[in-house]
């Protein structure tokens, strides 16, 4: 469990212990009912206890049996569904109101924003600034000649599992603005939005980039930068200097045009509201 999040080790634990009974009868006919969502971490749960035990082949065996699947589909229906998927329509104005509410949180939401970052890595990102700059070691984090945060070498913070990443471009005005706040965590985050009766919608930021961002870079470049890539194909890209030299050029003019263009959104709604209220 140690390759694991503390909260995913948990969830694990949890299902492998609510659905061992059934690995035990091999009887996997109470799993097929389940949701494809539930059942992919119910499977996955009883993956891991099935390799503790040394029953693994025996288990997938099972899994082939009876037409378990442990997800809803991959290949060329995850590729449809990252195409017809669409950014809340509110999004805008959500970040508009965390910013306006919630101040502190604004450099926060910009990181993710600029970086494209998942929730849970913007998080450590943002600690690991604030803990390396007390220690006068952010330089081995940061990079400020290329403006880089170089996750690659803290890989037991931020590559576990399937969910990895490994650089980031950003600007050196914001790790200065950064430096400048305390640590945040999950529960401060989501505490402070639903006092204010905030939506969370952090994860609609990803989607956002993934999909604005098409605009200065390439797919297998997106993908590089929000972790979606094997660890070789990363080494082989990266210490290529004139790559990485056109790459930060690219991502951070696209990710301050996000930071932009979400503000024009905003002020254009805030014009038209105005206009309305007049007539």
């Amino acid at each position: 469990m140690k390759r694991y999040e503390p909260r995913t080790a948990r969830t694990r634990f949890l299902y492998a212990r609510r659905y061992w009974p059934a690995l035990s009868r091999r009887d996997l006919a109470e799993v097929s009912l389940l949701s494809p969502g539930k059942r992919g971490h119910v499977l996955k749960s009883l993956a891991a206890i099935s390799k503790f035990l040394g029953i693994y082949e025996e288990f997938q065996g099972l899994i082939k049996s009876y037409g378990l699947k442990w997800s809803e589909g991959g290949g060329d229906t995850y590729i449809l569904k990252r195409l017809t998927k669409r950014v809340d329509p509110v999004f805008p104005s959500w970040v508009r109101e965390v910013k306006r509410q919630i101040p502190e949180f604004a450099p926060f939401l910009d990181l993710l924003i600029l970086t494209g970052l998942r929730f849970e890595e913007g998080i450590k990102a943002w600690n690991l600034i604030i803990e390396l700059n007390q220690q006068k070691k952010l330089d081995e984090y940061y990079d400020s000649e290329n403006q880089v945060l170089k996750h690659f070498k803290f890989g037991e913070i931020f590559m576990r599992g399937r969910k990895k990443c490994f650089i980031s471009f950003v600007p050196e005005e914001l790790i200065r603005e950064i430096i400048n706040h305390g640590r945040i965590t999950r529960d401060i985050i989501y505490c402070k939005l639903k006092r204010r009766k905030l939506r969370i919608l952090f994860s609609e930021i990803r989607e956002y980039y993934a999909s604005m961002m098409t605009k200065y870079l390439r797919e297998p470049e997106i993908n590089l930068l929000q972790g979606r890539v094997s660890n070789s194909v990363f080494m082989q890209h990266y210490f290529n200097p004139i790559w990485i030299s056109d790459l930060r050029a690219r991502a951070i003019e696209g990710g301050l045009s996000l930071l932009e263009h979400l503000q024009q959104e905003n002020n254009q709604k805030i014009a038209f509201f105005n206009r309305v209220v007049s007539i």
